[in-house]
């Protein structure tokens, strides 16, 4: 590979970990070229960008862009590496297990995550990954939390003139 093609790759790396705050590293390694389309398809049916790349140019991207922030990824680039890019940080753990599930393999293998500024590094994080919480999710929860007093002083409201309506009657009985 000549110096401007993997300038270019660089390049192209560095712009897509400018863009997402949020990618994984597997290895597809011993994935049939059957495999690796079909995953490629699951990830463009959900807006997951893959990218496969050699160590040394995905490193030397990061290092360009920020070697501190990333630098706990950088073990984790060795064999063959496919990148996943998302918006959605569960995304991919999602597409990986569940491709797992369907092929009956552990492949690809989970190697690392850089989720929002947090780093997750081996086989054991998948399972966290994919239980994650949106932003919308977590949002959709503090509203939630936010409008329960809300609604059980209205509760207690509309239950006082209930009561009220009720001690009206009675009273209204006795005379």
């Amino acid at each position: 590979m000549t110096k401007d093609k993997k300038n270019e790759i660089i390049e192209v790396l560095k712009e897509k970990f400018s863009q997402f705050n949020n990618f994984y590293i597997t290895n597809t390694e011993a994935l049939s070229v059957a495999q690796i389309n079909k995953l490629r398809r699951i990830c463009f049916d959900k807006e997951v960008e893959m990218k496969v790349a050699k160590n040394t140019l995905i490193r030397k991207a990061l290092e360009s862009i920020d070697a501190e922030k990333y630098a706990g990824v950088y073990e984790s680039l060795h064999g063959v590496t496919a990148l996943m890019f998302s918006e959605n940080p569960k995304q991919p753990a999602m597409i990986i297990g569940s491709f797992r599930k369907d092929t009956k393999s552990e492949k690809p293998v989970f190697k690392a995550a850089y989720i929002d500024s947090d780093i997750f590094v081996g086989e054991n994080e998948l399972e966290a990954l994919k239980n994650l919480k949106s932003k919308q999710d977590l949002i959709g929860e503090i509203i939630t939390l936010l409008q329960s007093p809300v609604k059980n002083v209205m509760s207690g409201l509309n239950a006082g003139s209930k009561l009220a309506g009720i001690i009206k009657a009675l009273e209204e009985r006795g005379n």
